[in-house]
């Protein structure tokens, strides 16, 4: 049963890397349209001027996998360098039957830049059994390694050649990019193996429908191909959509496992003006 409870966190974790996350069943209150904007995606540090939690709900069949919060926690220091704390909560739902309760928190310390925001330091506590630094990568650019060890105890080394991620920041990066004609790859560390993520914007945009806006919202289509070999069986081809705003908020995404395929929608959205 751990093992399952294992593998589903990490089929969780993997759609974060896709740029999403799961939620609960309950709904949050709808809020109005955002303001529609046609104009050149966000910068960096456009994003970080506020302060985001973001509310996904996830179906497979007819399963709900669990909750998920996520935020930009604050502005941070780690071995003398300022950076950014991006938090990832996790938890199961319980009534999947041999799920049990399970509650994982994703951390990532990243710096952030335009070109490439890229990881300094990621790790992951098992919250329910009390591990923390349960998993960590340790991205040392300066010796050009990563640096990986599981519950305080060195498990690998790994070559790093180019500003790389944890897969986290996929959910910032990629809305760099939203609603252009650009593409990209990213480099990603997981499961021990280094991958890339490519992806191809688009202009094309359609109105869809979410739980967390009261009428449907003007879009912008993305897909892409994962050449990794994740958990699950996730790899290939999956496919996203962003608001069209001044944010290009992650809306939805479509990916594929062994099981069958994945859905991921938005049901709630909060942001304020970060102090």
């Amino acid at each position: 049963m751990l093992s399952l409870q294992r593998n589903v966190a990490l089929l969780i974790l993997l759609l974060v890397v896709t740029g999403f996350l799961f939620s609960p069943s309950a709904r949050g209150q709808s809020s109005p349209p955002p303001h529609e904007h046609s104009g050149p995606p966000p910068s960096m540090q456009e994003l970080l001027k506020w302060k985001e939690v973001f509310t996904y709900e996830v179906k497979y069949s007819f399963f709900k996998l669990g909750k998920v919060q996520t935020t930009i926690v604050q502005d941070t220091t780690y071995d003398g360098q300022q950076l950014w704390w991006l938090r990832t909560k996790i938890i199961s739902d319980p009534s999947i039957p041999f799920m049990g309760e399970e509650e994982n928190h994703y951390n990532t310390f990243f710096v952030a830049t335009d070109s490439l925001p890229h990881t300094r330091l990621y790790w992951r506590d098992n919250v329910d059994e009390d591990e923390f630094n349960a998993e960590r990568y340790d991205f040392d650019y300066s010796r050009k390694k990563v640096y990986l060890s599981k519950e305080g105890e060195p498990e690998d080394t790994l070559d790093l050649t180019e500003p790389s991620t944890s897969g986290q920041l996929i959910f910032y990066y990629s809305r760099l990019f939203a609603g252009t004609d650009k593409t990209y790859s990213l480099p990603v560390y997981l499961e021990a193996e280094k991958g890339y993520i490519e992806v191809r914007n688009t202009q094309k945009t359609e109105m869809r429908e979410y739980d967390a806006f009261a009428s449907p919202v003007r879009t912008y289509y993305t897909d892409g191909d994962a050449d990794i070999d994740g958990p699950f069986g996730f790899s290939g081809r999956f496919k996203a959509w962003y608001l069209a705003d001044d944010l290009r908020i992650p809306l939805e995404a479509h990916a594929k496992v062994w099981l069958g395929n994945v859905k991921v929608r938005l049901i709630d959205y909060k942001k304020e003006p970060r102090r």
